[in-house]
């Protein structure tokens, strides 16, 4: 059985006066420990899907399985309960709390739906932090800590809770290219070594160009979907945005 399974998934948004599809009719499937870079241009869905796969959001139409179990038929709360335990999220802007540590923002996930003491979750916390390579770092504060380190204290937090699929949301959209290749280094050892899910919306080719598999979007549709980076980057070529 596949970890995630599309079945004509589309995503209609009501304006008012105008109905945005955002997606059309996608049907994908995705394997337990597989790499995969969602690409394509601004408005092609890709964020869209990615909110989907998150349990963020909710198809109009079709079916999603995660790990066999139906989300489109879950409320609000179940789909959260899913995202606690099977999903991580990092982000671009990487959504820290300032006032508070790196050990203190890595332990939040671990405040809703466990019943782990605080001793537990401070040895947690550590535990990650020092995965991501920021054992010096615990007692820092996100204004005292590099671009780059800030983002490995939310990879820390998105696998605090031990997710079986890690997402990125444009990761390195705010890093410079030598910490880009750094995040990215950590992504890659986390799928190849602890068997997670990576599934990454990126602008940027040299990204996506990491990944083992690429889903390429156009107008909310599947335009391409293949191991073969070459082939995806052809089906891209047309698209100005896009940079090697």
């Amino acid at each position: 059985m596949a970890l995630i399974e599309l079945r004509d998934v589309r995503r209609v948004y009501d304006l008012g006066e105008v109905l945005v599809h955002a997606l059309r009719t996608v049907s994908l499937e995705i394997e337990h420990a597989e790499s995969i870079a969602l690409v394509g241009p601004s408005g092609s869905g890709k964020s869209t899907l990615m909110n989907t796969l998150g349990c963020l959001d909710r198809p109009t139409h079709g079916s999603y399985r995660l790990d066999g179990e139906e989300i489109v038929t879950m409320n609000r709360d179940q789909r959260a309960r899913i995202r606690n335990r099977q999903l991580g999220f990092v982000f671009q802007s990487f959504n820290l709390l300032n006032r508070t540590s790196a050990l203190e923002n890595v332990e939040l996930p671990l405040m809703y739906g466990t019943r782990m003491t605080a001793r537990q979750r401070h040895d947690r916390a550590r535990e990650v932090l020092d995965q991501v390579g920021l054992g010096d770092r615990y007692h820092h504060h996100p204004s005292q800590l590099s671009g780059g380190q800030q983002q490995r204290v939310a990879i820390a937090r998105a696998l605090v809770n031990r997710p079986s699929i890690l997402m990125g949301d444009e990761p390195t959209g705010n890093l410079d290219s030598k910490t880009s290749r750094e995040v990215i280094a950590l992504f890659k050892e986390l799928n190849e070594t602890e068997k997670i899910t990576v599934i990454l919306v990126t602008h940027d080719l040299n990204v996506a160009k990491t990944a083992r598999r690429t889903i390429v979007l156009r107008d909310g549709e599947v335009v391409e979907d293949t191991d073969d980076f070459q082939r995806a980057k052809a089906a891209l070529e047309s698209e100005s945005e896009f940079d090697e």
